[in-house]
């Protein structure tokens, strides 16, 4: 390899910066933040707002006995296609179809991943291309960014105002559509938003879906929260919104909800031409699945009555809390309609931001992500709140205590 091809390659890859994220310090050096992991789970006071806790949350009923009766399967289910099980994508695509309020192909349209992360990498990559221009909301999952980068992309940025109101993300539809007139072709964000727990009210959708039609724009929604809505908090999917099939991928998955994280399932469905490519890329990258846990997806949408219910009540008690502590510490943050994550503004502090989140981990036992991962945010944390729920109230007090001992 050249040496600038050699520089290249290091560049590609130094985007994806994941030796440094706040959980995979925790897990590479336990030792150095004070409380070591025991067992897999961290002793002590330690709180990782990085990482949902599954163990905080019982996982949706019967998934251990639909992956112990796939593994006496054995190689029926071990080896399925590489898009995954045909049995499980039928259920998977009635279930999904009832649900998002348009039809779901099981064979052409609909892909099983390793995870919804896996399902993110397989849908960039089978549509960006070196060059590309790609309209991405800040703030935003972090990946977007970083996997737009690594397969070449260029990023038109389109701002959220997520402080401005509460019945609607607060996404700059006029940037949306100038990114578009500037060639975007592929329009890549999650509903509900990840940091920051924002929900697209009806109109947005439909504007959104109205822009991508008049620009034949390609529209990729990571919906992996849409199940854990808040009270009376309605939600529109993208794909019911009146584009082609061929113009809208979906994704979603099993995760924090039905705390089956570690199970890594998840499901992109829509476009055929784009889960076609999506699974020749799987066919090498992964071969498929894991197949014996494709088999924990028949609990997905079939949990038993009021299971889902409180599921989501306990999260918004946990919610509720934690807005308690930060409002009166006077951290602003906006009420999440959804999902499993907080992003409260910090006060100006005496250290920056990265140095704040380091002294959280060593001082305070607290580990947190800087809002600077998903956009221009450094003013801001990221906590996922999928935790026991005491535990998690103290953590962020603690977190208020040290705002106060660094602030400027």
């Amino acid at each position: 390899m050249s040496d600038l091809a050699a520089a290249r390659s290091i560049d590609r890859f130094a985007a994806l910066a994941t030796a440094d994220a706040p959980g995979q310090e925790l897990r590479q050096a336990a030792g150095n933040i004070g409380n070591l992991m025991r067992g897999g789970r961290i002793s002590g006071r330690a709180v990782d707002f990085s990482h949902g806790d599954v163990d905080a949350f019982a996982p949706a009923p019967g998934a251990s006995d639909h992956f112990s009766e796939a593994l006496a399967a054995g190689g029926r289910q071990a080896y399925t296609e590489y898009r995954g099980s045909a049995d499980i994508r039928v259920e998977l695509s009635e279930a999904l179809a009832a649900y998002t309020g348009a039809p779901v192909a099981a064979d052409s349209g609909t892909i099983i991943t390793p995870g919804t992360q896996g399902a993110l990498f397989l849908a960039v990559a089978a549509l960006v291309n070196s060059g590309d221009k790609v309209a991405i909301v800040q703030p935003d999952y972090f990946a977007n960014r970083k996997l737009v980068e690594f397969f070449g992309g260029h990023q038109l940025p389109v701002t959220m105002d997520y402080l401005r109101g509460s019945e609607e993300a607060g996404l700059d539809l006029a940037q949306l559509k100038a990114a578009f007139e500037a060639g975007a072709r592929l329009f890549l964000f999650s509903n509900p938003n990840n940091p920051t727990g924002a929900v697209y009210s009806r109109r947005e959708i439909h504007e959104i879906a109205q822009l991508a039609a008049a620009f034949d724009v390609t529209i990729v929604a990571d919906q992996l929260y849409s199940r854990l809505l808040y009270t009376n908090q309605s939600y529109a999917h993208m794909r019911a919104a009146g584009l082609p099939e061929e113009r809208v991928i979906t994704i979603m998955g099993p995760s924090k909800t039905e705390s089956l994280s570690g199970y890594r399932l998840g499901i992109a469905f829509g476009a055929p031409a784009v889960i076609e490519r999506m699974e020749r890329l799987q066919a090498i990258v992964s071969l498929r699945a894991a197949g014996y846990n494709q088999a924990v997806l028949r609990t997905w949408f079939r949990e038993p009555a009021g299971w889902l219910d409180e599921r989501i009540q306990a999260h918004q008690a946990i919610r509720d809390d934690l807005l308690d502590v930060f409002r009166a510490a006077d951290l602003t943050t906006r009420t999440p309609q959804a999902g499993s994550y907080l992003f409260p503004t910090l006060p100006p502090l005496a250290v920056e931001l990265g140095d704040f989140v380091r002294l959280l981990r060593r001082q305070a036992d607290v580990i947190v992500t800087p809002g600077t991962e998903f956009g221009p945010c450094p003013c801001s944390i990221r906590l996922n709140f999928s935790q026991d729920h005491a535990a998690a109230v103290a953590a962020a007090r603690r977190i208020v205590e040290m705002v106060h001992r660094y602030r400027r």
